[in-house]
C-alpha cells in the first residue's frame, strides 16, 4: 500500500503554520488511517504556537488531536474497526512495559507518546494512528460534535474520579473550555453545580447554558456559596483555572469531606492551605487525560445531546485558513471551542 497526496499543516514556530501537500502513511499491522473530518484547537495547542513546547515537537510538526474522522483504511491484524466507520481517536500510545502500564494505568504510561504532540497529529487530511486507539461512533452523530469528544472525555474522567453523587452541590472553578464541559458533565451526573469565572464573556455563556455563576472579583465565592448550600460548602471542587485565587478558592468553599479534583495544570507551584485539609478532612484528587471508559461515557454524553455543542463550538474554519483560526483565536475573549475542518463532513 503506498501513501496519497494530502493536505497538511505544518508547525514552523513563531506562531506560524504552513499548509502543504504531503504524502500519507500507509497502515502498517496494528494501525488504521483515519481520513480527518474536523480537529478542535484546545490550550495545549496554543502553548505550541506561543513556542512553549518547541524543545518537544520540534518546528516541522503536525499538531492536534481532538478530531472525528472515517477509517480510511486497516492495516493486518486489525479487526475492530473497518473502513467507513465514523470514530474518534483517544490520542494515547503507551509502552505497555512500565510499572504503570503493569498496574494497568496505561493512561499514565511513564513513557507515554501523546499523539499530535509527540507524533504527527490530525491537522492533516489522512492521519495514521494505533489501531486501539480508537473509539467508533454512532452512524448518526455529527462530526463537528464528535470532534468535542475528547475534551469531554477529560471531563468525564474528571467527574468519574470525584465520585460525584446525584444532589450534590458542585463547584467549577475555571469557566473556560474545559471548566464548562465539566460542569455539564457534573450537572448530567446529577451535580447542582455553579460557575466561578473572572470572564464576563465566559460568565455569559455559563448562563446561557443554564448554570449559576459567580464573579469572584465581584462577589464574596465562600459567601455565596455558604448561602446557596445552607452554610456546608460545596461536595465537589474543580478546580479549572490554574491560577491561585483558584487554589485559594477551592479549599475555601470546600465542604466536610469534600472532594476536590485538580484539573487544571498550574504553571508555578501553588500555595496551598493545608490546614483545611486538616481541620475539614478534604480529599485531594489528581486527574490527568482519560482512559478508555472516559472516551465510552464520552461519547455517549455527546450522542444524547447532554452537552450543548453548538454553544461550545464558537467557530469553524477550513485547513486553509489555520494560520488565521489559531491569530483570531488568540485575540479572542468570546471564543469558547474553535474547529478545524480538515475534510468531509458527512
Amino acid at each position: 500500500m503506498t501513501g496519497q497526496t494530502i493536505s497538511a499543516a505544518f508547525y514552523r514556530g513563531d506562531k506560524s503554520f504552513v499548509v502543504e501537500d504531503t504524502q500519507s502513511v500507509p497502515p502498517r499491522p496494528g494501525q488504521a488511517t483515519i481520513r480527518v473530518a474536523y480537529c478542535g484547537i484546545c490550550g495545549t495547542d496554543m502553548h505550541v504556537y506561543h513556542g512553549n513546547m518547541d524543545a518537544r515537537i520540534g518546528l516541522n510538526r503536525v499538531i492536534g488531536h481532538e478530531m472525528s474522522g472515517i477509517v480510511e483504511a486497516v492495516g493486518d491484524g486489525v479487526d475492530m474497526v473497518t473502513p467507513g466507520q465514523k470514530v474518534v481517536v483517544r490520542p494515547l500510545d503507551h509502552c505497555g512495559n512500565c510499572p504503570a502500564c503493569r498496574r494497568g494505568h496505561r493512561h499514565i504510561c511513564q513513557n507515554l507518546k501523546f499523539l499530535g504532540l509527540d507524533t504527527d497529529g490530525a491537522m492533516q487530511e489522512l492521519w495514521t494512528v494505533p489501531a486501539h486507539t480508537l473509539h467508533v461512533l454512532p452512524d448518526d452523530l455529527r462530526m463537528d460534535h464528535a470532534a468535542l469528544i475528547e475534551p469531554i472525555a477529560v471531563a468525564c474522567h474528571d467527574v468519574r474520579l470525584s465520585a460525584l453523587q446525584p444532589g450534590e452541590d458542585v463547584v467549577v472553578i475555571g469557566g473556560g473550555p474545559i471548566g464548562i464541559l465539566v460542569a455539564m458533565v457534573a450537572r448530567d451526573a446529577g451535580g447542582d453545580v455553579v460557575i466561578s469565572e473572572v470572564n464576563p464573556n465566559r460568565l455569559a455563556i455559563a448562563k446561557k447554558l443554564g448554570f449559576d455563576t459567580i464573579n469572584p472579583t465581584e462577589a464574596d465565592i465562600v459567601g455565596t456559596i455558604n448561602a446557596l448550600t445552607r452554610d456546608k460548602g460545596a461536595d465537589v471542587v474543580f478546580e479549572v483555572s490554574g491560577k491561585q485565587p483558584g487554589v485559594d478558592a477551592m479549599t475555601a468553599v470546600a465542604a466536610t469531606r469534600a472532594r476536590i479534583v485538580m484539573v487544571a495544570i498550574h504553571a508555578k507551584k501553588p500555595q496551598i492551605d493545608l490546614f483545611q485539609f486538616f481541620w475539614r478532612e478534604l480529599q485531594l484528587i489528581g486527574a490527568r487525560v482519560y482512559e478508555p471508559e472516559d472516551y465510552e461515557k464520552a461519547v455517549s454524553v455527546v450522542a444524547s445531546g447532554a452537552v450543548a455543542a453548538d454553544v461550545v463550538i464558537t467557530d469553524v474554519s477550513p485547513l486553509s485558513d489555520i494560520q488565521a483560526a489559531f491569530d483570531a483565536l488568540d485575540r479572542s475573549p468570546t471564543a469558547m471551542k474553535s474547529l478545524i475542518k480538515v475534510g468531509p463532513s458527512s
